[in-house]
């Protein structure tokens, strides 16, 4: 059972009986009126970045776990480069997109990101 109050960005693991084999590990996107939205960030079986509600006094039950951040945070998140290539491959992600479309954009953003041509 979690106790205490629901904020913005905390992760959660949902134990419910019906999603318990799923591993399903959810993370706060906002918080109002006793309400909270929140984003599946790992679903086995079902849908990662899915946007689900449920209420604080819910995610307070022993339905739901609070969970450590450092299980759910990848380090390369922090990395401006990666960030920046993945900003990049979202931008040509379109239903005729093809592969040299992808590799196309890391490089023009890295270039962006470090004009000198230094990638670390």
């Amino acid at each position: 059972m979690s106790t205490g109050t629901v904020t913005k960005d905390q992760p959660y693991r949902n134990l419910a009986a019906d999603v318990q084999d799923r591993d399903r590990r959810l993370r706060v996107a906002a918080v109002r009126d006793g309400r909270a939205g929140l984003v599946a960030e790992h679903d086995r079986g079902g849908q990662a970045g899915r946007k689900v509600h449920a209420s604080t006094a819910r995610l307070r039950s022993s339905a739901f776990k609070l969970t450590k951040d450092q299980l759910m945070k990848d380090p390369a998140d922090a990395d401006s480069q990666y960030l920046a290539v993945l900003a990049a491959d979202a931008e040509v992600h379109l239903p005729r997109a093809t592969p040299p479309d992808y590799a196309r954009a890391a490089p023009h953003v890295l270039r962006q990101l470090v004009p000198s041509g230094e990638v670390r």
